[in-house]
């Protein structure tokens, strides 16, 4: 039997200064439910999300969908880059892609949020075996995720992702057997 995994990174959202609250924008919930309405076909049995508002909108219409509720994971909050805001993203973002255990102050090193990331999924796959599941979360643990199971999505595929983005990992006694792209919006 095999465990699927669909990774949303969240649709497009309303810039705020605060993350947890941070809404998704018109396009972004135009978006989810384009998500919705892909992800309803694929037989999933449970939502689970990020505590962060922008995840829970992108995944909750196909929970509402589905009569399910949405199980709040904190492993899949996005990784906590720097204490306030940085001066270049874009370089601090590849600082800590070239050095995993570097991190900048007040944030977490690639090996700290990959470790949380991987935790929650572990978990996901000993709760949910055999199952399909979604889990509404954020682009950089999403990639580092991925990551940890194959090293092929780094940096460079990150600056690839969309908003929203979803990807089935296809799970077989705990391992990663498949990794499909479900829908990127262009």
């Amino acid at each position: 039997m095999t465990t699927n995994i669909f990774l949303v990174r969240h649709a497009h959202s309303t810039y705020t200064p605060e993350e947890l609250k941070r809404p998704l924008s018109e396009k972004g919930l135009k978006d989810a439910d384009i998500v919705k309405k892909l992800l309803i076909e694929e037989n999933i049995e449970n939502v689970i999300s990020s505590p962060y508002l922008r995840a829970v909108q992108t995944v909750e219409g196909l929970a509402s969908a589905l009569g399910e509720d949405i199980h709040i994971f904190n492993e899949f909050k996005e990784r906590k880059l720097t204490e306030g805001a940085a001066s270049d993203f874009e370089e601090a973002i590849r600082k800590v892609w070239e050095d995993p255990s570097f991190s900048w102050e007040g944030g977490e090193s690639n090996k700290v949020a990959q470790q949380r990331g991987v935790r929650g999924i572990k978990t996901v796959l000993e709760k949910y075996e055999n199952k399909n599941v979604v889990i509404g979360t954020h682009g950089n643990i999403m990639v580092l995720i991925m990551n940890y199971f194959d090293e092929k999505y780094g940096f460079e595929f990150w600056k690839k992702l969309a908003m929203p983005d979803i990807f089935r990992l296809s799970f077989k006694d705990n391992k990663l057997v498949d990794c499909k792209r479900i829908w990127k919006d262009t």
